[in-house]
């Protein structure tokens, strides 16, 4: 893909343009978005112009995966991967001028792996490019981002709505629905049977919080009149939302948005989610 083909991010895309045509191009690039906005779209654009084609030697892709010793872990940026990502910026280009680094979902960066990248930031390998893919500046420290180029993304828009959240027709998706409801509907009893299905697995308890977060957003939205085509769960807040005033389901927002940032330290998952679910189940009591 070239960055002609890029569409509705025309400033990133001059930017990078003209970074190019003025051969003033950054060591490192942040390109800060939500998803699907189309920043690794615009990073494989950004590596083709510099080496000629997306999937040329002198172009790699890193991103989260799971611990070497458990492969069900949960993927993140290990200090590992960055120094075999340092390792290799070290070394001539194989063919093309430049070697490029794309860094997928940097936010997911282990605790140490931030200060090993900032190494390589400080003193970058000739002719070599970083562009770390993150959705929001806060995700990483200070004194990474103050090495990178930022360039934001804004979020595409489709059918006049922007293209800020998941496809939630999936399985995946309706199960945490299903457990919502059933956790409304039984109490306690329901509670910590979730709470035993998700026991240590931080990618089940952070689709769980998304969906209660995403729930709770779509019965905002009737509250507040908006229109039903804004609804992700099609009628399921219509039929559930009762007698609950605006401050119970803001509440019910900022609940979700707690348990998310715990989910993000290290707070375990199934505490998280009980946690949560308490005090949904109370707000809706």
């Amino acid at each position: 893909m070239e960055l002609d083909a890029i569409r509705d991010q025309a400033e990133a895309v001059t930017l990078l343009r003209r970074a190019i045509s003025t051969e003033r191009v950054a060591h490192a690039y942040a390109f800060v978005g939500p998803e699907a906005s189309g920043r690794k779209a615009t990073a494989l654009a950004f590596a083709s112009a510099l080496v000629e084609r997306g999937s040329h030697p002198d172009v790699h892709r890193l991103g989260p995966t799971p611990p070497p010793s458990n492969p069900k872990g949960t993927p993140a940026l290990r200090i590992e991967a960055i120094r075999e990502m340092e390792r290799r910026a070290a070394l001539k280009p194989a063919e093309a001028a430049w070697k490029v680094f794309i860094v997928d979902e940097a936010e997911k960066m282990t605790a140490s792996t931030p200060q090993a990248l900032l190494k390589t930031l400080e003193e970058p390998p000739a002719r070599t490019v970083i562009i770390l893919i993150l959705s929001q500046l806060r995700a990483l420290p200070a004194t990474v981002l103050s090495r990178c180029q930022v360039v934001r993304f804004r979020p595409r828009v489709v059918e006049g709505v922007p293209a800020l959240f998941p496809d939630v027709r999936g399985e995946a998706h309706a199960r945490s629905l299903r457990l919502l409801a059933e956790a409304r509907e039984q109490g306690v009893e329901a509670i910590l049977r979730l709470g035993d299905q998700v026991g240590r697995d931080r990618p089940a308890a952070e689709a769980f919080v998304e969906v209660c977060w995403l729930w709770h957003r779509d019965l905002l939205c009737r509250l507040a009149g908006g229109a039903p085509g804004l609804a992700l769960f099609g009628e399921a807040p219509a039929n559930a939302g009762g007698a609950r005033s605006l401050d119970h389901v803001l509440g019910a927002l900022r609940d979700c948005r707690e348990a998310w940032f715990a989910l993000q330290g290290s707070v375990s998952p199934r505490l998280s989610v009980e946690v949560l679910l308490g005090r949904l189940t109370g707000k809706a009591a």
